[in-house]
């Protein structure tokens, strides 16, 4: 690494061993043990300094024949990176695209790669809701958009969607939206002819 504008190498060591975020973006450290390099804010195990190299950038260190870390993502081009941002994107795909499913909060948690009780919170943190709450407004918004533009019957809409059964799609549908999913579609289809 050349040494024009960047910090001294006890700087860049006490950066890494401390996780300062202030340092991202300015150096990369690799691990000649692993084959890694991070940004200094990985919170990965601090490695032995004689095993440790610093690099200006992400480039530099794939250059050097490193593989960028899955923790702290070195390669992506963020000043900051937020590992939660990536975990609940993650997650709103997975549920997005398998809403259909039998998904327990389990599977979705292992599916991004941590604990249900880590995910529950950083949900709730962040959407305002859990996963489970989030799916099953996706599902309702679904059951909707159905009831509008299909002649599908509530119970076919509720298994088309994910419900194992009617009573379970019923209340979902009624917490979601204060209607059985029939008042929905009356009350819509009155409001749409009238409008006309």
């Amino acid at each position: 690494m050349s040494h024009g504008n960047y910090p001294s190498k006890d700087t860049m060591w006490k950066a890494t061993i401390s996780c300062d975020a202030t340092y991202d973006g300015v150096f990369f450290y690799a691990v000649k043990t692993t084959g890694i390099f991070c940004r200094p804010s990985c919170k990965s195990r601090i490695p032995n300094d004689e095993n440790v190299s610093f690099f200006g950038s992400a480039d530099e260190a794939q250059k050097a024949g490193y593989r960028p870390c899955k923790r702290c993502r070195p390669d992506l081009c963020l000043s900051k990176y937020d590992p939660l941002t990536f975990i609940l994107e993650d997650t709103i795909c997975l549920i997005k695209n398998n809403y259909i499913q039998n998904l327990s909060l389990d599977d979705i948690a292992s599916n991004v790669g941590v604990s249900r009780f880590h995910l529950n919170r950083i949900f709730k943190e962040r959407i305002g809701c859990t996963p489970r709450m989030y799916l099953e407004k996706f599902r309702v918004n679904k059951a909707k958009e159905l009831l509008l533009t299909t002649q599908f019957n509530s119970t076919q809409i509720g298994y088309q969607i994910g419900y194992q059964s009617t009573s379970s799609f019923y209340s979902a549908f009624k917490r979601n939206t204060g209607f059985s999913p029939n008042q929905f579609r009356t009350l819509h289809v009155r409001n749409c002819s009238n409008q006309k």
